[in-house]
């Protein structure tokens, strides 16, 4: 158990520092869509006020939008096993989350996230973290975490094995959830991470 959680917190911590270099680095250029799932998508994003950018050797593919799966738009690496689903909800239009829960307004990301986390992973590992201040800072987001999955044998994830959770909200604003799923979690997977890194952000 002690080195598979020291493995978890290596892979993380690749991550925050892809994460970091990627942000520090020009952002892709705006490719333009004009399809109906990315106009839906870019509703979502102005009403929860976020920008997105949709990131360089993406393609559009169906978002999965089931009672478990409710994600709003998605994308993947073309010839690679790659994908990444995104759940955004402004504030004023998210569901009221039950006092019994113990969350706030303010704290929606969190019931989003171990909602999708368990609906994802099942009985599997999971693995949680804090997001740094200073990675906050540069996506103008109050809170978040992020969370390393095995994912259970499903349909509806395409049989994906592993996914990184990611999740980041604004005070009074909305809340992102991003699921980057892959078949492997080395490091080809936070390279592919890389590549759309800072694609959508608080304004």
């Amino acid at each position: 158990m002690t080195c598979i959680a020291k493995q978890f917190k290596q892979i993380l911590l690749t991550a925050i520092f892809l994460l970091i270099a990627a942000l520090a680095s020009p952002q892709a250029k705006q490719q333009t869509h004009t399809g109906r799932q990315f106009r839906n998508f870019e509703k979502l994003t102005t009403e929860a006020g976020m920008q997105f950018t949709f990131p360089e050797e993406f393609k559009e593919i169906p978002a999965v939008n089931t009672a478990d799966f409710p994600f709003d738009y998605a994308i993947s690496l073309p010839g690679k096993d790659f994908e990444i689903w995104f759940m955004v909800r402004s504030e004023k239009n998210y569901p009221h989350v039950p006092p019994s829960e113990g969350f706030n307004p303010d704290s929606t990301y969190n019931f989003m996230a171990v909602t999708e986390a368990k609906a994802l992973a099942g009985d599997n590992p999971v693995s949680a973290r804090t997001i740094p201040a200073e990675i906050l800072d540069r996506y103008n987001a109050d809170a978040g975490k992020t969370y390393l999955l095995d994912l259970q044998d499903l349909l509806e994830t395409k049989r994906y094995k592993y996914a990184l959770l990611v999740t980041l909200e604004k005070s009074h604003t909305g809340t992102i959830l991003v699921v980057c799923l892959a078949n492997s979690k080395g490091t080809d997977f936070f390279q592919d991470i890389n590549k759309a890194v800072a694609c959508l952000k608080f304004r």
